[in-house]
């Protein structure tokens, strides 16, 4: 399916649709469909939406529909609950605004020198994503003006509720104007959400969109920990060691699936992509090769893999987690057809464990212990093996539980860019070697998270 023909319905402008294009989106989801439409007409929404189902490009594309490309005002103010998805969001619509000439956006958030972002809000931006902490701190300072906001999306509200943050969101709403249009997403609809939207919005449309049931029995669903420049080779190591007859790799953009089976063939691998850009006439021909066992793996985007109807795949790996949670299901049930038994992988880079959590609400997806991760340089045994009684020592710290906060000091490193393999070894390496590690003596002294919980959301403040 083309791009701009699915997302031309909404009547986008040509520099947005070039945007959506260059992102690789080839249709709109089911959140985007209901969404775009409403808040392009200028209506509040209240959307009831999990994490991963495209609604940063929900409200990001009709925002910059609706900017005055002339002013440098702030006209769009989104709030997240934290500093990763803030940076997220403000990354995913720098890219859709890539073809609209001096469309500034910048992500405020605390760990970041605030004198970089008091210079960019001094200059100009009109779009601020920002948590509410650091809204409140440049507010205070009157480095922030909210008086020309237009726009007001307030993401993932029931996780700022859970944080603490109702206080917060009610001081930054009382500074903008009362015209504006105000957008609430929420992956649920508490009272207080409900009371939320009450309060701050104008005859807001409900828009909800249901999950399916993610469950597909006779597939083996596995993820695996992997940075995205080890992918291909951790892609590689599961091709010998389970040596499927057929494989299906999936990636979310058009660029992504040619990318990949360009690589794949310098390796020797008899691979072939399928995307919405490919001719019918094409389509069908790698389809037919690939039923006929010509060609080995298929590396396809979600739009173009919806007509594989294919009994023998073996093995179906997320090399993208994707975009949408509900494509996982369609993914996965591309094996284990015909009540075969199938295998899934899904790779997951640090940035993804967050999304692969909501997967796991609905899916039973374990972390793989396959031979197929990079192999450990060989040192000293001593100092690259526990021993039994060490890994018997941790075996049962976790099964006694009560780890919640040694779990957010993980979080915050592997917001880093680490995965918690890496992360586990080298702790199991300091203690090994007895390299201090600098731990604050009083439990109290450790920072909370940057993804808050209930146990330390009092603490709030000193991560946003």
């Amino acid at each position: 399916m083309n791009t701009s023909f699915s997302f031309g319905q909404f009547q986008l402008s040509p520099k947005v649709l070039r945007g959506i294009q260059d992102m690789g989106f080839e249709e709109p989801t089911p959140i985007q469909t209901s969404a775009i439409p409403a808040i392009l007409a200028g209506r509040d929404i209240t959307g009831q939406a999990q994490t991963g189902t495209g609604k940063t490009a929900a409200f990001g594309i009709p925002a910059l529909e609706r900017l005055d490309v002339k002013s440098k005002k702030t006209q769009v103010l989104v709030v997240s609950p934290t500093r990763e998805l803030a940076i997220q969001t403000a990354e995913e619509i720098s890219r859709l605004a890539r073809h609209l000439p001096h469309t500034s956006v910048l992500p405020v958030y605390g760990g970041q020198p605030i004198e970089r972002q008091l210079r960019a809000l001094a200059a100009g931006v009109m779009i601020v994503v920002g948590t509410p902490g650091r809204l409140l701190d440049h507010l205070r300072r009157g480095t922030l003006d909210l008086s020309f906001v237009n726009m007001v999306v307030l993401d993932e509200a029931d996780r700022m509720l859970d944080m603490g943050f109702l206080p917060d969101i009610e001081t930054i709403l009382k500074k903008t104007p009362e015209k504006r249009q105000t957008v609430l997403f929420s992956a649920t609809m508490p009272g207080p959400i409900m009371a939320i939207s009450r309060r701050f919005q104008k005859n807001p449309e409900f828009i909800s969109i249901s999950r399916e049931n993610l469950t597909v029995p006779q597939v083996d669903q596995q993820y695996i920990e992997v940075h995205s420049r080890d992918k291909l080779d951790v892609l590689c190591r599961l091709l010998d060691q389970y040596n499927p007859k057929l494989v299906l790799v999936f990636a979310n953009t058009k660029r992504r699936v040619d990318q990949i089976t360009r690589r794949l063939r310098e390796r020797g691998v008899r691979a072939e992509e399928l995307h919405g850009d490919l001719k019918q006439s094409r389509r069908d021909r790698v389809m037919a090769q690939f039923r006929n066992g010509t060609i080995d793996l298929l590396v396809a985007s979600d739009v173009a893999a919806r007509g594989i109807d294919v009994l023998d795949v073996d093995l179906v790996v997320n090399y993208d987690l994707p975009q949408d949670v509900e494509y996982y299901v369609h993914r996965i049930g591309r094996t284990a057809r015909a009540g075969r038994v199938g295998r899934a992988v899904t790779f997951a880079g640090p940035e993804d464990i967050y999304r692969l959590r909501e997967i796991q609400k609905f899916a039973p997806v374990k972390a793989a212990t396959l031979a197929a991760s990079p192999p450990v340089p060989a040192t000293r045994p001593e100092e690259t093996t526990p021993s039994f009684g060490l890994a018997d020592r941790i075996k049962q710290a976790v099964d006694a539980g009560g780890l919640e906060l040694e779990k957010a000091i993980v979080e915050r490193i592997m917001a880093d860019d680490y995965t918690s393999p890496e992360i586990a070894a080298a702790l199991i390496r300091l203690i090994q070697t007895r390299v201090p590690v600098g731990v604050p003596e009083h439990r109290d002294e450790i920072p909370p998270p940057a993804r808050g919980a209930g146990a330390v959301r009092h603490r709030r403040r000193r991560t946003q």
